[in-house]
């Protein structure tokens, strides 16, 4: 449904993982900083201003910016300061749309008259989000959740920038078209190719050329974006069609025993969250990157849902053994696990064979123990000494 007043806000913490570093050490505020290992997760505006990017390998970003601070990634901190952000976004709006840990849209729509106008709303939340969690954030306002998203890019960072209504396009067609949702570098070459630089020039376009250049769903979506014709409402956080993890390994060349405990770890971390969520899944999905930068998807649906970490590693490792061929040949890169057609319910015992519950004694004393003392303390033999890899925060299910 369209919005004729320009209610839809748009919040997005500035470079989440370096601000909260920045934040608790007080060494690193207005320094360049890197959070990551190998590459990086994050950097400070300090650190972008240089030319260092999200998932740029580390030694390239010292290279950019030789005075950068790299420091190690703290999942755990940055779960508890989204944990905190959003209790701001639910204190500001009755309505909140989470689509990562460190941004929301946000319909303030029904505050104004106990809150003021969208404008002073945003305001008093970015001045909440500093003062109570510390952090800088942005905002855009706009009538559309599309529109709001490309406010508050352009105002980072630590800025707040209304579209008034009925100015939309005058906003919108000077931006270069890499503004618009889903255009990323691949989609803006095609563009450029055909000498289409900016969203007016997009806008132009008839709806079929565009189709024909980049396909129907990419092509008519570009087209209504370009129009600032984006119907969607913000809507609560729905309860997640998936449950996953992923890890990263690195350009080196790896043992299988190296890539099967990286696979027990992934599966161990999404198990335990389907039971901590209270839900099943019947399809187990691999996901691979290979040295050639190529991926692969395959999966397989068991007869019966489970979160029991035995049966979904066996489907799994059969996933794999299956990519190995595959893998001999490019490398890899990074394996990921996902458990999808979630149904409620921790295990649905009644319907799983005999052999499926062969592990659940050892499923429960791991909950009980991570539950009472934290996710650190303990751990499945194998992964001794081979550490898991950073787990990334989530939004909760």
């Amino acid at each position: 449904m369209f919005v004729s007043e320009a209610a839809i806000l748009h919040a997005d913490v500035d470079a989440f993982f370096a601000a909260v570093e920045q934040r608790d050490d007080p060494r690193l505020r207005r320094q360049p900083v890197i959070v990551g290992g190998w590459v990086v997760l994050a950097a400070s505006y300090e650190a972008r201003r240089r030319g260092v990017r999200t998932a740029m390998g580390v030694m390239r970003a010292r290279r950019l910016c030789p005075d950068a601070i790299v420091v190690e990634p703290r999942m755990a901190a940055y779960s508890e300061a989204s944990r905190d952000v959003y209790r701001v976004f639910e204190d500001t709006a009755p309505v909140v749309e989470g689509i990562s840990i460190d941004e929301a849209f946000l319909d303030v729509r029904g505050v104004r008259r106990l809150s003021g106008s969208p404008v002073e709303v945003a305001a008093r939340l970015r001045r909440d989000v500093r003062e109570r969690v510390g952090l800088p954030i942005t905002v855009g306002i706009a009538t559309t959740k599309f529109l709001a998203k490309v406010a508050s890019a352009v105002a980072k960072p630590d800025g707040l920038l209304l579209v008034p209504p009925g100015r939309e396009l005058d906003f919108l067609h000077p931006l270069p078209v890499e503004r618009l949702w889903s255009v990323g570098p691949a989609t803006a070459a095609r563009l450029h190719a055909v000498g289409i630089t900016t969203v007016a020039e997009v806008a132009q376009l008839d709806e079929t050329l565009l189709v024909t250049l980049l396909g129907r769903a990419a092509g008519r979506r570009l087209h209504a974006l370009a129009h600032n014709r984006d119907p969607r409402p913000v809507v609560a956080r729905r309860r997640r069609r998936s449950i996953g993890a992923q890890r990263a390994l690195g350009r080196s060349r790896i043992s299988f025993a190296e890539l099967d405990a990286a696979l027990v770890g992934l599966v161990d971390r999404v198990a335990g969250r389907l039971r901590a969520a209270g839900r099943a899944g019947r399809t187990v999905v691999l996901r691979l990157r290979f040295d050639d930068f190529s991926r692969a998807t395959c999966s397989h649906t068991l007869p019966y849902p489970t979160s029991g970490t035995q049966t979904i590693l066996a489907t799994a490792r059969g996933l794999l053994a299956g990519a190995t061929p595959a893998i001999l040949r490019r490398g890899i890169t990074l394996v990921g696990v996902a458990v999808t057609n979630l149904e409620e319910g921790s295990c649905l015992q009644l319907v799983l064979p005999v052999e499926a519950h062969d592990g659940d004694a050892l499923d429960a004393a791991l909950d009980e123990v991570r539950g009472r003392f934290g996710a650190a303390a303990i751990t499945r033999a194998v992964l001794l000494r081979r550490g898991s890899g950073p787990t990334m925060p989530l939004l909760p299910d």
